[in-house]
Order: C-alpha cells, then structure tokens, then sequence
C-alpha cells in the first residue's frame, strides 16, 4: 500500500525528481569505501528510496537494525509522522537521532524516542536543536551509521550508532572542553509522557505512549506505552528534566505533556559520550533487561561487527554473478529493505499484545503491510528467512485469539487500512509450502471467520479508508457479498476491487480446508472463489462495478489505487478464468498488448506488480521476458528516488530480487512461481536448510533478454513455471538466453482451477 491509500486515489507516474543529486547513481559511503565493496551488506545502498519527498516516494529510511528488529535506528531530519519520514536526503539539517517504529511513509510511528547532542545553550525544539550536516560527511550501512554535524569546528559534534533486536548504541564525540549535553525527548507536543533520570545508574528512562494510528481502528489500548532506557558511560556532571518549554531544577522525574530530559558531561579529558538505549513495549524493567541481555558491555566495534555479521549471514544466502554494479547494489539493498518486515514486537519470550492490551508469553510480530505484501515480499521471506514463518503466522493466529481477527495491517494493532483479509493468503502460502510449527486447526477457525463473518454494523457503513473509529473491518460488505455474489457498488466503497480480490481470499481459504480434509469447505470456498466473475462486463471487455439491483455502476466507480485496466486480471488464482472471459488467449494477449501501449501498467503499486508476467499464460512467455526486463530497468535505480513508488514494507523490493532471480510469485497462496528472464549471468541461493539452487542464463546480457531453452536439474523444462518445493528441495535450473523472442514454452497450457 502507498502513502495515496489515505485517500486510496490512482497515482501518476513518478516524474518529478528533487535535485540533480538524486539523479544521479550514488556511490555508498561505506567502511569498505577505500577498497570497494567487500560483503554482501557492502553493497547495501541505505539511500535508495529515501530522495523525492512528499507521500509519492519510496519512503525508506537509512536504518540501522537488525533483520526484523523491534527498533530501527535512524538520523531524523524532519520529525515524522503520517505521511512524513524520519529522514529525507533532501534535507541538511538532523534534529536527532531516532529509536523509531515506523514501517512505512504513509503509517505512522508509535512508542518512539530520540536522542540529539548538543553544545552550549539547551535547546528543546527540533528547529533550534538541529544541526547541518552533509551526505559526505556521512557513512551509512545497515550496521553502522555515522555523521559529523555542526557549521565549525567548535560545535562540530561526530556521531555513530549500531543496533541490536530491541536497543540501539550511540556515541557522540564532542569537542574537549566543550559544554556538551544530550537531549533525550520521551514525547513530543501535545503527547503525554514520563521521563526520570537516575544518576547512580546513569540513567534515563521513561516512556511515550503515542500511536500514530490511534485513530484508525477501534482499540484504544489504554496501557500501551513505549518504554525506555538510556544508559551513559559516563557520569552526568548535570541534569534538568522538562515539560514543555520549561526546566525543573531540582527534579529528577515529570509526568506531562512534551517532557524530556538533558544530561551533561565534562569534556576536559574526552569528548567522546556513549548511550545505549533499551527499548521495550512491556516496561521500563523490561526495557533495561533487553539492554542487559543484548548489550553487556560498552564495546562499540564488537556491537557493529556482530551486527555486520548478521546481515552478511541473512544477505549472504543470495550469490549474484554478471550483475553490474548498480545492479547489485539494488539487489542488496532490496533483500535488506525486505528483510525488515514484518517487525519483531516480542521481547525475549514475552510480549504486549495490541489487540487485547495484556501481556502473554511467546513469540509476536507486527508491521504487516499485507494488502501489499501478499504479493511477493511474503514468499521472499519462505525462502530467506523459513526460519521465521512459523512465528509470524503463529503471531497472526494470536491476533486472532486476542483480539478477534487477524489483523489486515496491524501497526501495531488493527487499522483498517485497506481491503480483503490477504492473511487468509499468508496462511495458506505457509501450509502450502509445509510450514507446521502452527496450529492448523485455529488457523481454519480464523480464515473461516474471515471468510463468513461480517464485520460489526455491516451494512450501516460505507466502509470508507482510514475512517475513524469504526469496528474492524473485515470483509466489509460481506452481509451483500453472500447475498449477492459480489459487492455492491451503491453500498460498500471499493465494491469492485473489494469483490476481486476477496475471491482469491476465498482461494485461500479453500487451500486451507484442503489440507485440514475438510473436502465440502474445500469446494464451497472454491466455487465461490469464481465470484470475480460477475463483475465482467462483456459488452466492454473489463470488469466493472455493480449496484445492488444488478445494473452497471460507472466504470471509474468502486476501485482501490486503480481503475479497470488495473484490476482487469486481479484474479489471481484463476488467470485462466480470466482469459476465458476474455475470449481466450490471443484474445486476452490483445489485450494486455493494450493495456501496456496505453501506459495502463503502474509499477508503483502492488495491483500491477504481476502484469508483466501474464503473457506467459498466453502462449507468449517472450514478452514476459521482454516486459519485465523493461520494468526492473526503468522503474528501479541506485539513487535516492531509486524505487518508483513508497517501498511498501518490502513488496517493491521483492519483485526486483524475484525478478533478478527469474521467477516471480503470481498465485502465492500456491506455491508456484512463473518465469520471466533472470538479469544476470548467474546466481545461486544458499538456503537456510542447507540446499543449494544456482540459476545459470548462459549468453545473458541486457540485448539477450529472450530465453531459448531451459532445464531443471539437467532435464528440458517446457512450462514456464517452477515450485516452491523444487527449489528448497536444491539444484539447478540453466537458461540458454538470445537477442531474438524464442517459442521456448509458448506451448503451455495452464491448468483450470480445480473444479
């Protein structure tokens, strides 16, 4: 989802750029700079995604974190808030460093603090604290960030920050003799918060309890807090804690709104300050527990280096050759933006729920952007990170049991952004590619419950995005949807592409009761699965909103981030299906030759990301190859503005690494994935079960984009398709590539949805 979905209105093409600066290939400041690229978290280029501005950007951060930590860690240049993020290339001024949990620019942060040094005057306002900074003047990677700030070399002020799972390690070097402080700001105005300062612990904790997204589901969540605990090396030489714009001398606590405190440091013998910053969503105890357990010492580079080696590990699985250096760069650093969600939201055996305010043991997860992630970013993770499936379903299912559904977009608790209830397609996916270590059983209990319970006063709301304090969503409509076979256009908001994609939902749920032998669930769901179907218009060849009476609606009316060229093959279980309705295959390649020509393709939102790859269903898997060559070229790059679009929780940069790879997950909910042209010579994955699959593209180049022939462990493969179990399973899978279209797998024919 994008920072448009406020509105859910249909984005132009990302034409405007902010300076010549972020046109141009960025060369990463990194510790291996002198020497180049060394590891694969060399390559990570932290900026990509964070140039452009305004909600139509790719909304990264340059954050230094774990793969899904709890807590990222970035310089904050703006401060951040729904449709605004911490840091923006553009900008030449940070205002502090960040401990943030924001996921995405159009969602907001929660539980968040920020620390910033200062020399001289005490300054409290983001404008009066700031400091200039240039990007030469910066390094940047996943595991360490560092940054000379200040207009001379009397305030000049070093930083650098490393991270853990739930804390962050800062160190501030000032000038000597220098009246250094350090601002730690616990809420901001018009947020009530607390803060203490403990100086036999050297100590400030404290906690803020905003939720940016408060507003945009129906919990209140009356004990949520951000909890945390700075803890200094150094003694404090002075202290003051505030509220507002006011000092408390003498005080070494506040209760109130905008509260924060200041600790100084005497800087005759060093400059250098270090903090390290618990953080936790359970307690201030907690919070000093984590950094207990996860920051034992004050050993900055062990810190960094041990985080340099995660990622290596995580990056690592991925072994690219023939890639150009902007190529690998974009590679990298989209497997790094996919692994950050979704978020780890446990802490060491326990967490804080956000759907019933209580504290439980076990494992959790949030920031699951699932109307996007669905798509691609999900099926990355069950290759890259297996590991982690298990758990973040099982998360999903406690969401279930606490707060009465799994969550849609949980950030951290229901938000009711977007359509459908696509967990019902995380699930799936899971049970489909054999993930166990979850309760099958209550798994059907919540995707049924998706599938067959309208939400609270169903059909007394139009269901609009982002309204405020309505009950979860749901399936909205899903009183008219039974009724009817579809959505009604002149009762729910975003009938059509609501009705669409909750048949794929249905898809999923069958997939479940399939595996669970419930052979009548199994065919119920499947069969309604074809709901899609009554919303094609045949007298105009597309699909098309319908009211409640039956008759048409207008054919702009009733779709999400899209229009009827957007949504024409937004069944994505049944593509087949679709091409029926169409009138078969050359006449459904007609249409995608159209759809194409008339720039109906919007790369820079989910709906789109598996156009590209249908011509493969259409005896013309060539253009595919064509296509989406052309995509990965055009609409990702090594700068700033490097994503076309908001990043979206990983989904962007999936279909890149996907693509790259040479195969993408159309139908993810199966467990199949359809071939489109690897963009480099060779690549292999090193997967977590300890198997081996290399993709070799012999002749390939950016002219021999058409594959002539392929094989799958040394035997033909004539179908453009592969599965999930084949490739965890290990082995090889070898393209012979050509300048010129090939009929290598035209003569497939895809099998129909299951009767």
């Amino acid at each position: 989802m994008h920072g448009k979905s406020m509105l859910r209105f249909f984005r132009l093409p990302q034409l405007c750029m902010v300076g010549a600066a972020l046109l141009a290939p960025l060369a990463v400041h990194a510790e291996a700079a002198a020497s180049g690229p060394v590891t694969p978290v060399d390559w990570v280029n932290t900026y990509i995604g964070t140039g452009g501005g305004g909600v139509e950007y790719g909304g990264t951060m340059p954050l230094v974190t774990t793969p899904f930590g709890m807590t990222n860690w970035t310089a904050q240049t703006r401060q951040n808030r729904i449709s605004v993020s911490s840091y923006a290339y553009e900008d030449n001024y940070i205002q502090g460093f960040i401990g943030t949990h924001q996921p995405a620019i159009w969602m907001g942060d929660y539980g968040y603090v920020t620390l910033m040094p200062e020399i001289g005057s005490i300054n409290y306002a983001p404008e009066a604290r700031r400091l200039a900074f240039r990007h030469q003047d910066e390094i940047s990677t996943p595991y360490y960030y560092a940054v000379s700030m200040g207009s001379d070399a009397a305030h000049r002020i070093h930083a650098e920050m490393t991270a853990t799972d739930h804390a962050g390690f800062l160190r501030f070097d000032f000038p000597k003799t220098s009246a250094a402080s350090v601002l730690i700001e616990a809420t901001r105005p018009g947020i009530k918060g607390f803060v203490q300062v403990d100086p036999a612990r050297h100590e400030v904790s404290g906690y803020n309890p905003d939720r940016m997204d408060a507003d945009l589901g129906p919990l209140k969540l009356a004990n949520f807090k951000g909890y945390f605990v700075v803890r200094f090396r150094q003694p404090f030489a002075a202290r003051t804690v505030y509220e507002g714009v006011l000092q408390w001398p003498g005080k070494d606590s506040v209760d109130g709104v905008n509260v924060g405190a200041f600790v100084s440091f005497d800087t005759a013998q060093s400059g250098r300050v270090e903090a390290q910053v618990g953080t936790s969503f359970i307690s201030i105890e907690q919070a000093r527990a984590n950094l207990d357990a996860e920051l034992p010492d004050w050993n900055f580079d062990a810190a960094r280096a041990a985080l340099k080696a995660t990622w290596n590990r995580k990056l690592g699985i991925a072994a690219i050759d023939g890639a150009s250096d902007d190529q690998r760069r974009i590679f990298y650093t989209g497997l790094y933006h996919a692994l950050l969600y979704p978020k780890l939201f446990s802490e060491h055996g326990r967490y804080y729920s956000a759907f019933d305010d209580k504290l439980h043991d076990g494992e959790s997860y949030t920031a699951y952007s699932i109307w996007d992630t669905f798509r691609a970013e999900n099926s990355l993770l069950t290759l890259f990170a297996p590991e982690r499936i298990d758990g973040m379903v099982r998360a999903l299912l406690q969401d279930y049991a606490e707060g009465g559904w799994m969550p849609k977009w949980p950030n951290p608790s229901y938000t009711n952004i977007m359509i459908g209830t696509h967990a019902d397609s995380l699930v799936a996916e899971a049970i489909n590619k054999g993930f166990k270590g979850f309760d099958y059983a209550q798994a059907w209990q919540a995707v049924y419950k998706d599938a067959m319970t309208p939400p609270d006063g169903d059909t007394t709301r139009r269901w609009f995005d982002r309204e405020p304090h309505t009950p979860y969503e749901a399936r909205a409509g899903l009183t008219y949807a039974k009724q009817l076979g579809y959505l009604p256009a002149d009762k729910v908001a975003e009938s059509a592409s609501s009705t669409q994609e909750e048949a794929y939902d249905d898809y999923a749920v069958a997939q479940v009761a399939k595996a669970l032998g419930r052979s009548d669930d199994d065919a119920f769901f499947l069969k309604r699965s074809q709901n899609y179907r009554q919303l094609f218009n045949p007298a105009r060849g597309f699909m098309q909103a319908r009211n409640s009476d039956g008759s048409w609606a207008a054919p702009e009316d009733g779709w999400t981030e899209g229009d009827q060229w957007v949504y024409l093959f937004a069944a994505l279980h049944d593509i087949p299906g679709v091409i029926e309705l169409l009138g078969g295959r050359a006449a459904a390649a007609a249409k995608l030759d159209e759809h194409f020509a008339g720039g109906h393709n919007r790369h820079d939102n989910e709906p789109s990301h598996h156009y590209g790859y249908l011509y493969d269903y259409v005896g013309q898997p060539w253009k595919t190859q064509a296509r989406v060559r052309e995509i990965a070229r055009d609409a990702y790059s090594n700068t700033p503005n490097g994503v076309l679009g908001n990043e979206d929780c990983g989904q962007m940069s999936a279909w890149y690494v996907f693509t790259a790879l040479g195969f993408y997950p159309l139908n993810p909910a199966s467990g199949d994935y359809l071939i489109g042209s690897p963009l480099f010579t060779r690549a292999a994955l090193n997967l977590p079960n300890g198997k081996r699959f290399e993709i070799s593209a012999r002749n390939n180049s950016p002219q021999n984009v058409y594959i002539q022939s392929a094989m799958l462990d040394g035997k033909p493969l004539l179908q453009p398709l592969i599965s999930y179990r084949q490739i965890v399973a290990g082995g090889r899978l070898d393209f012979v590539m050509g300048p010129q279209p090939s009929r290598w797998a035209a003569d497939w024919t895809p099998p129909p949805l299951r009767p």
